[in-house]
């Protein structure tokens, strides 16, 4: 077993881990920086257009948000202690969107994203290699293409940074305004060409926007690089699966997001134990048809000496994609990074599919995915 890697080329190692070599999650202690073999490290790096990353990345979409998260201002400090714990151990990509944040808060996920990067005391070379991936939101007003470079300009400034790894659209305008829909797209070429980004990618787009928007930006010289979707074992409808095809076969990197539905995934909730806000009105509907699921879950995570939501997470790993769990305290950091260095057997995947077959609720889609 290595001690340590890289994101250079030349020190990216392959994976073959396996169950004697990886360690219990209640072993897991936060370690201070510098440090030589971190407990959990993600061992086989994946590319993602032109950049190299860790094959699980960190969502803040909570970070900023209290309307469905409950976030408040006083969890700063463990929400920067969640994102060194990250980084220590050796994830490098990091998403968020110039929308996170609700009210007087908007950008607010940004704004702390580019302040804890700036105030990591690791080594240079581990702070230069994290891969930021940033979300635009197409508001009405944004009609132009060099609207789209001042709200690219705009993420810049609130993350103090120079330029970003991925600029993506957050949703397609296909479905209730598509005449604005090219000045996304071009809107994305240009933050490309003007060396903004260094890579650019879509969220929510279903199959056939994800193919005509590839097609474009390819006649442009412009590589389309990942395309972002709600996928999980929750989440595998046939336009999932669709998407993840065209992504294998087009050379995208599907990126997961809501790898734990929410967190129905984790198996912390129950009917008379619902998280406040939205988020319990929707486990009340989709909880009671889960039961299949969650005891394949339990099942594996027993035998394999991990959690569910590592198991649920590593099944994204396993399918391709890289998933992209939230945390907002350093217990569910470390519980996150338990979903590394191992592997599902196929025939765990399969047991899997099944039951989430046989479960009869399912996550409801995004609403902003287009066909």
């Amino acid at each position: 077993m290595a001690l340590f890697t890289t994101t250079s080329n030349k020190y990216i190692i392959s994976s073959r881990a396996t169950n004697e070599n990886t360690l219990p999650f209640s072993s897991l202690t936060q370690i201070k920086i510098p440090r030589l073999g971190p407990p959990f490290w993600p061992w086989e790096k994946v590319k993602m257009g032109p950049l190299t990353v860790s094959p699980m990345g960190f969502g803040t979409w909570a970070w900023g948000n209290q309307l469905l998260w409950g976030y408040q201002e006083a969890m700063d400090d463990d929400l920067q202690a969640t994102f060194n714990l990250a980084v220590e151990n050796g994830i490098n990509l990091f998403d968020t969107a110039d929308s996170y944040g609700t009210g007087r808060l908007n950008g607010q996920s940004e704004k702390l994203l580019g302040k804890f990067l700036q105030e990591f005391k690791g080594q240079s070379r581990v702070r230069d290699d994290i891969v930021i991936a940033t979300k635009f939101a197409p508001y009405p007003w944004r009609l132009t293409s060099g609207q789209f470079v001042k709200a690219c300009k705009a993420s810049l400034d609130r993350m103090e940074i120079e330029q970003i790894g991925i600029g993506q659209l957050h949703w397609s305008t296909a479905n209730y305004a598509p005449s604005q829909e090219m000045a996304l797209w071009d809107g994305l070429v240009a933050m490309y060409e003007k060396g903004l980004v260094r890579a650019v990618g879509v969220s929510n787009y279903g199959p056939k926007q994800l193919v005509k928007i590839h097609k474009y930006l390819n006649s442009r010289g412009v590589p389309l690089c990942s395309a972002q979707v709600q996928f999980s074992l929750l989440s595998i409808g046939r336009d999932q699966m669709e998407i993840k095809e065209i992504c294998d076969s087009l050379d995208i990197r599907l990126i997961s997001y809501s790898p734990l539905g929410l967190g129905m995934l984790t198996g912390k909730y129950t009917l008379s134990n619902l998280p406040n806000g939205p988020r319990g009105l929707l486990f009340r509907q989709i909880l009671p048809g889960l039961e299949p699921l969650l005891l394949s879950l339990r099942e594996i995570a027993k035998r394999r000496g991990k959690t569910i939501p590592q198991v649920a997470i590593n099944w994204c790993i396993c399918k391709g994609t890289v998933p992209i769990p939230g945390g907002k305290t350093v217990k569910q950091v470390k519980e996150n990074l338990g979903a590394l260095g191992w592997r599902l057997s196929s025939d765990e995947l399969l047991q899997l599919e099944y039951a989430a077959q046989e479960s009869p609720c399912k996550m409801i889609q995004n609403v902003f995915q287009t066909p």
